[in-house]
């Protein structure tokens, strides 16, 4: 958490407030993972991106005093949200805030705030499209809802690997952006146990499909908030509700009716239907 269709809908939500606002002021908390937002004074927002499980704001130099303006009229805002991590943006910045991770104050007066409980984020400050300091983002597979990627693709992408399917959605390697809730969802609907470590080309469609459609109705709902997500003007999303196993260990399956089960897989906790998902 956050996953894609949170992450998409905070970029949606950002884009029209920061677009063309330029950085006045910055500050962060003094670790080595914050620290990086304070670079960016006297930039703009050109647009914000993203990809992946990460944002990614293009920035342009908005002055003279950029540092380097003249090698680096262009840079990039890296921000991956972590666990617990969220953008809002206010007025002035409430620097008591005991969460609050980095801070930028822009020329229409609001400010752009990095607030996060666990401190699993990280922002980093990168060359346009020079990821080799952030390994996952580096190396990170195909958007799930880019148009050539298919099936087939979908399967080549499986078939590099030996591990079992659910760990291999987590890597980011075979899709972007599928973290623990909406691989569960997906492999629940595909009727794919997530242990699973090889998939034929049919099956590797099938899961695909599944997985668009629960990053389809997570985008619809604003998100899951389960915890501390939420979206930038604080609201909750909503498909908390439409979970179908996700956290729903020893309840019955949707589908049949079968007592859910839980455990870790690869230290992170799987729900399946051990009726629907046989292996």
């Amino acid at each position: 958490m956050p996953e894609l269709p949170e992450v998409e809908t905070v970029r949606v939500q950002l884009e029209p407030l920061l677009t063309g606002r330029t950085v006045v002021e910055a500050g962060s908390h003094p670790s080595p993972k914050f620290l990086p937002a304070r670079e960016i004074v006297d930039y703009r927002f050109e647009t914000l991106d993203r990809r992946g499980k990460f944002l990614i704001f293009a920035l342009r130099s908005g002055g003279v005093s950029a540092k380097d303006s003249g090698e680096r009229s262009s840079l990039e805002l890296v921000v991956h949200l972590g666990m617990t991590g969220r953008l809002a943006v206010d007025g002035p910045p409430n620097k008591e805030n005991p969460y609050l991770r980095a801070w930028w104050s822009l020329d229409d007066e609001s400010t752009l705030e990095f607030m996060d409980v666990r401190r699993f984020g990280r922002i980093r400050v990168v060359e346009p499209g020079d990821y080799g300091s952030i390994p996952t983002l580096a190396h990170a597979g195909p958007e799930p809802f880019d148009p050539e990627f298919d099936g087939r693709a979908f399967w080549e992408q499986l078939r590099r690997s030996r591990r079992s399917i659910k760990t291999q959605l987590l890597s980011q390697r075979p899709v972007a952006g599928v973290g623990n809730i909406y691989a569960d969802e997906a492999l629940w609907l595909a009727r794919i146990n997530p242990k699973v470590r090889r998939l034929g080309r049919e099956r590797a469609a099938v899961l695909l499909d599944a997985i668009r459609e629960v990053l389809e109705a997570g985008l619809r709902n604003g998100g899951t908030t389960l915890r501390d997500y939420r979206q930038v003007d604080g609201t909750e999303g909503s498909n908390q509700n439409e979970l179908n196993v996700y956290g729903r260990g020893s309840y019955p399956c949707r589908r049949c009716s079968a007592t859910l089960k839980s455990y870790h897989l690869d230290g992170r906790t799987t729900t399946w239907c051990p009726r629907c998902q046989r292996k």
